[in-house]
């Protein structure tokens, strides 16, 4: 048995690719690993690269983009990792899997360090570290609070920005939170998301009717559920470029609002007072723009209230 499973998803980010692995194999520390990458669809060439410079790799080469969360799981499944009403009891599994997005520069230790960081606190399901930007600055991303559709208001109509630092305000991205401590959280970013086998084996893959965004947030959420926790650990830092694979893409834009759309039904519109709710699907219908109208129109409220796990 391995201690850690890490799938690298990929789409036409060719280069970065290269510098994510070999950063990853420049690691060090007593552990071992394999690494699986799923190319979805490229046309960059990132397959080849992937076949010719670093032939230990597992790779996945998916014939069509189905999205992040589909072609993570494809790497979890090739670990032997499923859904818990089709795992094996008896199945041998990695200790940890980490989902590790290709545009992510990894320090040497950051592998050994964060592992560590899991053995001193075993009830963490998940972990993530401190997320930096090429300039510095903090990926925000990298500690979050579920968005309820009471912080999901807050972020659209201007709050959070306007007074980051109130802990009433501010929870979307815990920006009144110090950066530089250990923080339990509701969520990490699937960027760099390390999660125990066993919170997997309970909670199973992830949710693929999202495309892309929103699958760490609902990931971390059925964990949570399951009776684990979720830390943010600052003392381990990596770099990310941060959108690398869907930068200037307006399908982006609209699988963002998309995202919150799904995680919002599965999650709260059940519980959701009429009033509040109706507030919600205006304000991602208005940030999302009028591409959202139709799946808004082909979800009658009483029929998508229990959502899927």
């Amino acid at each position: 048995m391995i201690d850690l499973a890490i799938i690298i998803v990929n789409y036409n980010t060719r280069d970065l690719l290269r510098q994510c692995l070999t950063s990853v194999y420049a690691s060090r520390g007593r552990f071992t690993f394999e690494v699986c990458v799923v190319d979805n669809a490229s046309s960059d060439g990132s397959a080849a690269m992937v076949q010719a410079e670093f032939p230990q790799v597992r790779l996945i080469q998916s014939p069509r983009n189905g999205g992040y969360a589909y072609a993570n799981n494809l790497g979890l499944r090739a670990f032997g990792f499923d859904d818990p009403d089709r795992l094996s009891p008896t199945a041998t599994l990695p200790q940890f899997a980490l989902l590790l997005n290709p545009d992510t520069v990894l320090p040497p230790a950051a592998l050994a360090d964060m592992l560590a960081f899991m053995a001193e606190h075993p009830t963490a399901g998940v972990a993530g570290p401190k997320l930096v930007l090429l300039d510095g600055s903090l990926d925000l991303a990298c500690r979050r609070s579920f968005p309820t559709p009471q912080i999901s208001f807050y972020r659209m109509v201007g709050l959070s920005r306007l007074f980051p630092r109130s802990r009433r305000f501010g929870r979307y991205n815990m920006t009144y939170a110090d950066p530089d401590q250990v923080t339990e959280v509701d969520s990490v970013v699937g960027a760099f998301m390390l999660v125990r086998g066993e919170a997997i084996r309970r909670a199973g893959l992830l949710d693929e009717s999202f495309f892309m965004y929103g699958e760490d947030l609902d990931w971390a959420k059925r964990i949570k559920d399951s009776g684990w926790k979720v830390y943010y650990n600052p003392a381990v830092t990596v770099q990310h470029v941060k959108r690398a694979a869907s930068r200037f893409s307006r399908k982006a834009q609209v699988e963002f609002y998309r995202a919150m759309l799904i995680f919002y039904r599965k999650h709260y519109a059940a519980h959701t007072p009429f009033w509040l709710h109706g507030l919600v699907l205006a304000g991602i219908m208005l940030k999302g723009g009028l591409a959202l109208v139709a799946d808004v129109m082909r979800w009658p409220r009483a029929v998508s209230a229990g959502g899927t796990q």
